[in-house]
């Protein structure tokens, strides 16, 4: 048996005990308990600073009230670290759910508060934009109580509707920086007999808001986006009908430089209430007149402002030439030709003959 030698193994036992130093954990931790932990957060601008609400639960309860703090600061980011300083906990805005972006800011342009977002990653790129249309600081001071209304506004478990865009932080970056796609982000302000009142949907073109289009065709946005419009309830002349699902077709060419696309919906509604008797045929007529002005009203806006919200433009990423797609919107979306064809069938007639 070869007798012990300390010194053999002294290298070796200052190699583990130095590495042993890496292992102290995370030298920046801090406990939950002294986080604060805000859900919505409200962004307006007062002369060349920014202006910061969050509303922050009081406790874990579902109906907590609300603190509600606001700062000042040459960015989003300062303002945000003037709250924290005055706080007893550190705020982590990782947990935002709903941004409010006051309407003056957005017509201004939103194209770097958004990609302060993305770069920082401070808030998760899957938290819900929404423009405000009024005073931020009263919206804010007025829902102080009664729980995340705000959030369970656009929640699909709760108080959303077909006729509300559901738009993110990733999705808004995307359309600043594509040459085929732009969004539309939902438009609110405080209601008179509840909380929150959409009142249609912002176009945001480049980071910009250039125009709004209304509730319903809201809903046309949805569709094309692959958002559900089960619910949807259409008042029609001699009937009431509700939307229980809904697909899309496409086909597309390109002659020259002008783009042709048609469009067949497909919806399945579902009888709710008549006026008179009116046929199956004549309730279709008219669901079809209806949907097909609005949808013209929509492109036709689209055209207008050169704004693709729908996201035709992706239909043609393989016919036009790459250095030629970044004219999509001023080029190509303006002589656009688009032949758009509801197919409605009527699930229960009931005694409808």
């Amino acid at each position: 048996m070869k007798p012990f030698k300390l010194f053999t193994y002294i290298p070796l036992t200052c190699c583990l005990l130095s590495m042993t130093l890496t292992l102290s954990g995370c030298w920046d931790y801090k406990d939950i308990n002294h986080r604060a932990l805000p859900i919505t957060m409200g962004i307006s601008k007062e002369d060349d600073d920014y202006k910061v609400f969050l509303k922050i639960p009081e406790s874990e309860q579902p109906r907590a009230n609300m603190e509600i703090v606001s700062a000042k600061g040459e960015t989003i980011t300062q303002a945000v670290d003037n709250i924290s300083r005055n706080m007893e906990d550190s705020v982590d805005l990782l947990h935002v759910k709903v941004i409010l972006i006051d309407r003056a800011l957005a017509e201004q342009g939103v194209k770097d508060i958004i990609s302060g977002f993305v770069r920082s990653r401070d808030i998760p790129e899957k938290a819900l934009i929404a423009i405000f249309n009024g005073d931020l600081a009263k919206f804010f001071s007025k829902t102080k109580k009664g729980g995340i209304t705000t959030y369970e506004f656009f929640e699909k478990d709760a108080g959303w509707t077909p006729e509300i865009a559901l738009t993110r932080v990733w999705e808004v970056y995307r359309s600043i920086n594509s040459y085929t796609r732009d969004t539309a982000v939902p438009l609110i302000q405080r209601g008179k007999r509840t909380p929150v009142e959409q009142i249609g949907s912002a176009i945001i073109r480049k980071g910009k808001m250039v125009d709004q289009i209304s509730s319903e065709e809201t809903l046309l946005f949805n569709a094309f986006k692959g958002e559900s419009t089960q619910g949807k309830i259409e008042v029609l002349d001699h009937a009431s009908v509700l939307i229980i699902s809904n697909s899309m077709d496409n086909k597309v060419k390109l002659i020259e430089k002008t783009p042709f696309m048609q469009s067949r919906i497909n919806l399945k509604v579902r009888l709710m209430e008549t006026r008179g008797n009116p046929s199956p045929s004549l309730i279709k007529k008219e669901l079809t007149e209806i949907l097909t002005n609005r949808f013209n009203q929509l492109f036709t806006k689209m055209q207008k402002r050169e704004a693709d919200i729908l996201g035709l433009g992706q239909f043609y990423r393989n016919e036009i030439p790459k250095e030629e797609l970044k004219n999509w919107r001023s080029d190509y979306l303006p002589n656009m030709k688009l032949d758009t064809q509801f197919h409605i069938v009527i699930v229960n007639e009931g005694f409808l003959k």
